[in-house]
């Protein structure tokens, strides 16, 4: 079991920490730190606080993912999903909410807005080499394979 630190920006403690919504969720749902709400209207994006920092341990990120919910049913989604965490990074969480639905979505405080999924990360070295192994799939890629 990790240890990983966390602390609430001023004026949110009102707002839960993350936490998983099941005994077998992987991610832990983050939750809107917005002081009034925030029309994000269709085809627009919006940065969203959380009002929350953490302090990873070495050899772990923190990866920024959409909720299923919000993205089925207003079409609502992290940008650059995943969002990378790093564990040497201080600042507050927060999230690029991207509206792919028809209608202008509203941001409440407190409304669920992501979920941060915990990795490890391998330590790792780049070996330069002239020649890389052959394998049956080669160089194909973009559905090389077909539909």
């Amino acid at each position: 079991m990790y240890n990983v630190k966390i602390t609430r920006l001023p004026g949110n403690d009102d707002l839960p920490l993350p936490a998983r919504m099941s005994s077998g969720a992987s991610g832990f749902d983050l939750f809107a730190a917005v002081a009034e709400e925030v029309q994000i209207k269709a085809g627009e994006r919006a940065l969203i606080p959380t009002g929350i920092k953490i302090a990873l341990p070495q050899g772990l990120e923190a990866q920024v993912r959409p909720r299923s919910g919000l993205a089925l049913r207003y079409g609502v989604t992290v940008l650059n999903a995943p969002g990378t965490v790093d564990a040497d990074y201080r600042g507050e969480i927060k999230v690029v909410l991207i509206n792919h639905g028809d209608e202008a979505f509203t941001v409440e405080r407190g409304l669920r807005i992501a979920q941060l999924v915990i990795q490890e990360v391998p330590e790792m070295q780049w070996e330069e080499v002239d020649v890389l192994s052959e394998t049956d799939r080669g160089d194909g890629g973009f559905g090389h394979t077909g539909i």
